[in-house]
This record gives C-alpha cells, structure tokens and sequence, in this order.
C-alpha cells in the first residue's frame, strides 16, 4: 500500500508558476509509475502527465504541454510538476496518482487526497 500526499498548491497570478509536489510512503516508490490528474468544478478529472517508473520517459496532456514538467526524487520518494505560465483553465485541484509500473493509467492504483490550485485571473 502506497500513501501520496500532494502540496504546493495555491493562488498564482495569471502566467505565474507553482511547483506541485507529491510525496509517496513506503519502500516501493521505485515500483510505480507516477502521474498527476485534475478536475476543476463541474467536470470530469483528467490526465496531466505521467513519468516512467525509472523517470526516463514522461508525457504530457496537450492542454499543457511546454507549460508543465513532471519529474521524480527517488531519494526524497517524491514526484513534482512544475508548471509555468499558469493559465485560469488551469485552476483545479490536482491530485497525484501511482500505478503499477506496466499496467498503465486506465485505474490507477493509489490517488492522493489533491490540492488546489488557482489562477487568479
């Protein structure tokens, strides 16, 4: 079992940037591959980005794309997304997802408990 905490939300001005971290427990971090969601009010949560279990490889949803970087500390058993140039589109709460490396984002496994973040637009 896996526990994900999300942090580093807020209130950024339009075009600001906010570094979104998650931190997972345990000794399998390493194990999963790591993603963060949104869902703002009013609609269904989607895909933001992903990264590999080893941090190799990433994606990106479209709608962010060049604004967002998604990263992992195997040390600190932590994943980031940092994002840039913050648009209101993106105000939503953010929720950080693991799933089992090589099972894909279909139903992921473990999702933290989200944190919000507002453009103040």
């Amino acid at each position: 079992q896996a526990q994900l905490a999300e942090s580093g939300g807020g209130l950024v001005q339009a075009g600001g940037s906010l570094r979104l971290s998650c931190a997972a427990s345990g000794r399998t971090f390493s194990n999963y591959a790591m993603g963060w969601f949104r869902q703002a009010p009013g609609k269904e949560r989607g895909f933001v980005a992903a990264v590999s279990r080893s941090g190799s490889t990433t994606s990106y949803a479209d709608s962010v794309q060049g604004r967002c970087t998604i990263s992992r500390d195997h040390f600190k058993s932590t994943v980031y997304l940092q994002m840039n140039n913050l648009k209101p589109e993106d105000t939503a709460v953010y929720y950080c997802a693991a799933t089992i490396a090589g099972t894909g984002w279909g139903t992921p496994e473990y999702w933290g408990q989200g944190t919000q973040v507002t453009d103040s637009s």
